[in-house]
């Protein structure tokens, strides 16, 4: 018989107990070793990384944008919650009740800044600041601070349709929203029937609502015309604006504000409004967009194409939209701007034009700059005589 000892037996274990932890060790080493896998075409490679990036940028930069308009949901901040503790200390077994108040919610408050341009910087969402709760020892939670919307000059708010205020100064505050007020703390309740009151309330929240947001161009003239009428043009050679020219219509997109200065140091402001087009009361395209910057404007200048067939059906049109826009626009001082007299046919229908209307017509060129002394002059006596409160 062969007799088999305790010593030889955890020999055999150890043994086996190596060899199992070697492969074990093994197939970790291959399972984490990066898998080689033949190199992609440097051609595939570009057009990966392109996908990638188009993945990272985003497709539409709100920020580069002129907005106008913008709804935006404000929620105020709610208030903290009171604290309900009694005073503990020794030798003195009634300390009586030490809960502090919570802190106020923070406000949220429009900021007419004359350093942003448009809507495009405003979130759709705003959340105030909580205030801090109440704590023992008569503490009181901190007033939390107000959170603050930045605005450009010309701002309207509206809420349902209905105006809440309108922000034309730079600086001029509107709170939006108010923060609840802080819960009060068992301190509060104390009373000669209520000794040792456990009450505390909580914090109120703080007000919550949706208001619309509408840009308007704060301006003393606008420059009023359909597309490829040369608005554009003539403001740059009235004024220091640089808008951008092209021979193709819609070439602004946005409002542009020039301004005229004058030998006694006087400045008017002149806004170049897109181009409308038939309809635009209807909002066809983008017609209430542009209409309604011209509201703020006080005086109107209607730029006509000389070189078209008809410019004083141009005229009638762009009076139709007006009117039907708001006829308070109708009763504004305005005078007929005619554009591009440099070209034949614009000659032939000046007299045709001034025969139609009864407005004073300027011929100008925008391109040669011929006759736009005349048109600033006239501008400065149209502003004279327009009283400042209308």
């Amino acid at each position: 018989r062969s007799h088999v000892t305790v010593g030889s037996l955890i020999r055999v274990v150890s043994f086996l107990t190596c060899v199992f932890d070697r492969h074990a060790v093994g197939e970790a080493h291959e399972a984490a070793a990066p898998v080689r896998r033949p190199a992609a075409p440097a051609s595939a490679q570009a057009h990966r990384g392109a996908a990638l990036r188009e993945e990272a940028e985003p497709l539409f930069d709100s920020s580069r944008c002129f907005v106008d308009h913008r709804r935006v949901k404000v929620v105020a901040g709610s208030g903290g919650n009171g604290a309900s503790s009694f005073h503990s200390e020794p030798r003195k077994e009634w300390g009586g009740p030490d809960g502090g108040n919570g802190g106020a919610g923070g406000d949220i408050i429009i900021k007419v800044d004359r350093q942003v341009r448009s809507l495009s910087s405003v979130s759709p969402v705003y959340h105030g600041k909580d205030g801090e709760a109440g704590s023992s020892q008569n503490c009181f939670g901190r007033n939390a601070s107000p959170t603050y919307i930045a605005v450009p000059v010309g701002t309207l708010v509206k809420e349902e349709g209905r105006a809440l205020a309108d922000l034309s100064q730079h600086g001029q505050l509107y709170t939006v929203a108010y923060g609840g007020a802080g819960g009060k703390g068992n301190r509060f309740f104390l009373s000669n029937e209520n000794r040792a009151p456990l009450t505390a309330t909580p914090g109120e929240k703080g007000q919550e609502r949706v208001v619309q947001l509408e840009l308007r161009t704060m301006a003393h003239a606008a420059l009023v015309g359909f597309p490829n009428a040369g608005k554009s043009s003539l403001l740059r050679a009235i004024s220091n604006a640089r808008p951008a020219v092209a021979a193709y219509p819609f070439t602004t997109l946005k409002p542009h504000v020039g301004i005229v200065t004058y030998r006694d140091h006087q400045q008017l402001a002149v806004a170049d409004i897109p181009g409308l087009i038939p309809g635009a009361h209807l909002n066809r395209g983008l017609g209430v967009s542009f209409l309604r910057h011209i509201e703020r404007c006080r005086l109107l200048l209607f730029v006509l194409d000389m070189s078209s067939a008809e410019p004083w059906e141009q005229l009638q049109q762009l009076c139709f939209e007006l009117d039907q826009y708001n006829p308070q626009l109708s009763h504004r001082p305005r005078a007929i701007v005619a554009n591009k007299m440099d070209l034949p046919e614009a000659r032939r229908n000046l007299e045709a034009l001034r025969s139609r209307v009864h407005q004073t017509v300027i011929p100008v060129s925008a391109l040669t700059g011929h006759n736009t002394a005349q048109l600033i002059l006239h501008l400065r006596e149209m502003y004279d005589s327009y009283p400042q409160n209308s």
